[in-house]
């Protein structure tokens, strides 16, 4: 079975490539490259042993999509990534992810149904929730306002997809509201990749350790928290990579059905503060993280954790992976990326001399 991964170059996407591939699927990728890189590309090549059919492009290209499904007319179903997620990024550039988020899913939608495929599983967010007012979540926990314009267009994503269900088009989708992805491939080939500062904690405690950046800000210290440092629900990609094959055997299951739609939370149902993991990543890596306690950061909330029997009753699916597990992993990508750096600097240097 063919399967679409948009943004399949990204940090979750490649990752669910993998997962796809090792549970006897053929992923095609679409990704513009904005927040990924083609690097990427060979990494998955390297762990798959081929590389995967990979188009370049924006989601909101309607001729592009409709090339894919023409030039793939078994594809059964389409994992949807493809999205800017910093919130941080979306309180000062707004316009960017309504047009962005909201376009790429309207557009995706539209080629599905000309070209009946109805299987979608969606890349939601625990964001929808806002801050919630009892915790753990559940999915029966109310949808707060947004914090966020990035939290905003996932609240409206999922209202289209619903809305697209219940006006009876043949579409069956699952929404994953999915917590704090982190850590990295277990070979440390792939991982993440930021374009530019990180925007995301992990990624900038791992460069924080490696000396690529001076300092970690924590953002806000007066929380009503057990260090007074945001809390949240740090689950580990190659769980969260699983999850999304899971809900595409879920909908394939319900062939019969001509109209689905359900949201699940993903997540490990435990919660850690920021300190927390940085406490822990400095035992798994053996190296102190520079770290100073700034101002609070608008658009982020106090604090949010999963609770998650509704994935493993509705998916069969539950995580495997330790806090310590994503980070000695994501500690290890890290290392590797600057051993590939260091490696590129004598290059430049040797070619320089000569």
């Amino acid at each position: 079975m063919k399967v679409l991964v948009t943004g399949g170059a990204g940090f979750i996407g490649s990752h669910t490539v993998v997962a796809l591939v090792k549970a006897g699927y053929t992923p095609i990728i679409i990704d513009n490259f904005e927040n990924s890189d083609n690097s990427v590309l060979d990494g998955l090549a390297e762990i798959l042993g081929a590389q995967p059919l990979c188009y370049e492009g924006d989601c909101r290209d309607g001729e592009l999509l409709s090339m894919i499904f023409e030039a793939h007319p078994d594809l059964q179903g389409v994992i949807h990534f493809a999205a800017n997620k910093a919130v941080g990024e979306s309180v000062k550039d707004p316009l960017k992810y309504y047009d962005n988020n909201l376009g790429s899913t309207i557009t995706l939608l539209k080629a599905m149904v000309h070209y009946g495929v109805p299987n979608l599983a969606f890349s939601s967010s625990c964001t929808v929730y806002g801050q919630p007012e009892v915790l753990p979540v559940t999915e029966s926990s109310p949808v707060q306002a947004a914090q966020s314009p990035y939290g905003n267009t996932k609240q409206i994503c999922e209202e289209i997809l619903q809305d697209a269900v219940r006006s009876g088009l043949n579409l069956r989708v699952l929404s994953l509201r999915y917590f704090n992805p982190i850590g990295a491939h277990e070979s440390a080939i792939i991982g993440e990749l930021p374009i530019g500062p990180p925007q995301n904690l992990v990624p900038f405690i791992t460069q924080t350790a490696v000396g690529l950046r001076e300092q970690l800000s924590i953002f806000g210290h007066d929380y009503n928290t057990p260090d007074g440092t945001c809390i949240r629900d740090y689950i580990h990609v190659v769980d969260l990579a699983d999850a999304h094959v899971a809900a595409i055997k879920v909908l394939e299951a319900k062939q019969d059905v001509d109209q689905y739609y359900d949201f699940v939370n993903i997540g490990t149902g435990t919660g850690s503060t920021v300190l927390q993991v940085v406490n822990t990543f400095e035992a798994v890596s053996g190296v102190k993280v520079n770290y100073q306690l700034v101002e609070r950061r608008p658009g982020d909330v106090e604090q949010v954790y999963a609770q998650v029997d509704k994935a493993t009753n509705l998916l069969g699916w539950k995580t495997k992976l330790t806090l310590e597990d994503a980070l000695r992993d994501a500690w290890r990508w890290e290392q590797r990326l600057a051993e590939n750096r260091a490696d590129e600097a004598d290059e430049e240097e040797d070619g320089f001399m000569d």
